[in-house]
């Protein structure tokens, strides 16, 4: 009798603890007061039953249970494990997620609503853009500029192709050829200038030297001459311009003929009666020749002077 006793008490402590271990797998502790709380989704993004809810990064509780609602929709049951209140405007948002690890949940507080959340309120619902849909998304625009640059490269290949022909890849290895032979040409030549300029080294730093100092020699002459000329030129300039300036002091004056000339006007007006006066004698010997000149051998009367009427 006491051995079925004990089986018995083994049997129900099994059963006990297969049924806390259970529920602990799950997220529910039997013993701890929790809170439960809703929340649907089109999508769960991959979300499964035993993941952590958090409350700013803090893990308050776990994600119980996820089932179908007759809409098609899920409906997630969360277990929080903490005597936190928050507002029943906060969101229950699916984020995270990532190449190894799962989707999370976390409870986007709202400190403007006063409400406080119930344990069976039904939270709104968000999901976060995980690290994969965030590389989608900023890939996608790459992999079409990649797509759009690889059909220009072959845009460009195919050109390439198409202009640098059989005929054209010969002209061209024929010109490289050509190019290469030339500038084996000019390789040997400039060796030769090098193996010529090497040897007359002294040749041509005495002529250069020499050069310089011809160069030196004709400065110094250029500049001597320059200055015999120049102090020459000057020289006669002063005296031309004190002979001009005497000469000018001299008409200013009137002193000479000259300046008595453009000083006194009784002379010019002399001047210009004898002239007139001349004048007039070589017209009058023009017309009577023979009042002045005659030749007689027995003479002859003078004949009286008569004025020209014109």
């Amino acid at each position: 009798m006491k051995k079925e006793l004990k089986v018995g008490i083994l049997a129900i402590v099994a059963i006990g603890l297969l049924i806390f271990g259970y529920n602990f797998l799950k997220g529910n502790n039997i013993f701890n007061s929790s809170r439960v709380f809703y929340a649907i989704y089109d999508n769960v993004e991959g979300l499964s039953p035993s993941a952590p809810v958090s409350i700013n990064g803090y893990q308050v509780g776990t994600v119980t249970d996820i089932q179908f609602i007759k809409s098609g929709q899920l409906l997630v049951t969360m277990n929080i494990n903490t005597d936190f209140n928050f507002s029943k405007a906060s969101e229950a948002q699916i984020y995270g997620g990532g190449l190894i690890g799962g989707k999370s949940m976390q409870i986007e507080l709202d400190n403007m609503s006063t409400e406080a959340a119930k344990s069976g309120d039904t939270l709104q619902s968000s999901v976060e853009e995980g690290l994969i849909e965030l590389v989608n998304e900023k890939l996608t625009p790459l992999k079409d500029k990649i797509s759009n640059a690889v059909v220009e490269v072959d845009t460009l290949l195919s050109s390439f192709n198409y202009v640098f022909d059989v005929d054209t890849r010969n002209n061209l290895r024929y010109s490289i050829k050509n190019l290469n032979e030339t500038l084996t040409s000019l390789n040997l030549s400039a060796k030769k200038i090098e193996g010529v300029l090497n040897s007359n080294t002294d040749n041509i730093n005495s002529t250069i030297e020499n050069f310089r100092s011809t160069s030196d020699n004709l400065s110094k002459m250029s500049d001597t001459l320059s200055k015999i000329e120049f102090n020459r030129i000057v020289q006669n300039a002063d005296e031309t311009l004190l002979n001009l300036k005497e000469i000018s002091n001299k008409l200013k004056n009137g002193d000479g003929s000259l300046g008595k000339l453009m000083n006194d006007d009784q002379m010019y007006i002399n001047i210009e009666n004898a002239t007139k006066e001349l004048e007039e004698l070589l017209s009058d010997v023009k017309l009577n020749p023979k009042r002045y000149v005659h030749f007689s051998i027995f003479g002859k009367n003078n004949v009286k002077y008569k004025k020209l009427e014109d």
